[in-house]
């Protein structure tokens, strides 16, 4: 962790957005089924190079050589409760970076079982809604301040500013860094707390926005610092989706017209992204 000022911030942004385009780096995920087209083409436009996982021999094989993971636990398959364990355990032996994006989270007892063996081998990002940042810190038994979530199926009913004390404290336990998507998205280490703006109310209109901004900051993952990480991936979604609006008829073409962006966007472009920096 460290302290950010504009300068260097938008540096390292730039830094990192070009720097997984000219790696491409392998990162393979775990995500929800529903979404799971939408989250690779994410990867791949961004620059990194997308694996869908299943089986559990499969995640530890590609585990020891990737430059990073996601996880997503929107749609919790049985064989998951075998795969997940495991894969976090090499990824920890191997030293690798992984993103935790707990979508669902208080929907069921082996899902709310799975998060909670997660303490102990924590992620290196965490991204969520707010109303998903806030449940986890209380699963983890982390005293944040803001006590209850509302959460309504993969929805968030709470705001961006009420979890920030929930963000700041898990940042501050995984030694990480935690990224709450909303009107505004906030990025926080723990320390500094950075809001980055713009944006597109449209990504509510369309499957897969939420967990694809999770594989793209697990591309970020093995590349940055986690608070960068997190940054980029926040300011290259909010600069594609404001574009995206803009020269869309509708949610079909805004996904196409946002995917599009988001291959095209260069790190210089990105680091323009509207950013506030704060004291956690």
């Amino acid at each position: 962790m460290f302290t950010l000022d504009e300068k260097s911030l938008k540096e390292n942004i730039q830094i990192c957005v070009d720097k997984a385009r000219q790696a491409n780096p392998l990162v393979p995920s775990i995500t929800n089924t529903v979404t799971v087209n939408f989250v690779a083409n994410a990867q791949l436009a961004v620059g990194g190079s997308a694996a869908m996982i299943y089986l559990p021999d499969e995640a530890d094989n590609i585990a020891r050589i990737c430059s990073s993971f996601y996880i997503n636990m929107g749609t919790l398959l049985p064989v998951y409760a075998e795969t997940l364990p495991r894969v976090i355990r090499v990824l920890k032996a191997c030293h690798k970076s992984w993103v935790l994006d707990p979508v669902g989270i208080g929907m069921g007892a082996l899902r709310e079982q799975l998060l909670l063996a997660m303490k102990e081998c924590p992620p290196t990002i965490v991204r969520g809604n707010a109303s998903e940042i806030i449940a986890l810190a209380n699963i983890w038994g982390i005293n944040s301040g803001d006590q209850h979530s509302g959460v309504r199926g993969v929805d968030s009913t709470d705001s961006v500013a009420s979890a920030r004390g929930a963000a700041v404290a898990i940042a501050s336990f995984i030694k990480g860094a935690v990224s709450v998507s909303g009107e505004e998205d906030l990025i926080t280490d723990g320390e500094n707390v950075v809001i980055s703006q713009g944006g597109s109310a449209m990504c509510c209109k369309v499957t897969g926005c939420g967990c694809s901004l999770g594989g793209v900051t697990a591309v970020y993952a093995g590349l940055a610092d986690p608070l960068i990480a997190g940054v980029a991936a926040s300011a290259i979604y909010n600069e594609a989706s404001s574009y995206a609006e803009k020269n869309c008829r509708g949610t079909g073409s805004f996904q196409v017209e946002f995917l599009d962006r988001l291959y095209n966007l260069k790190g210089t472009e990105v680091a323009q992204n509207r950013l506030r920096i704060e004291r956690a």
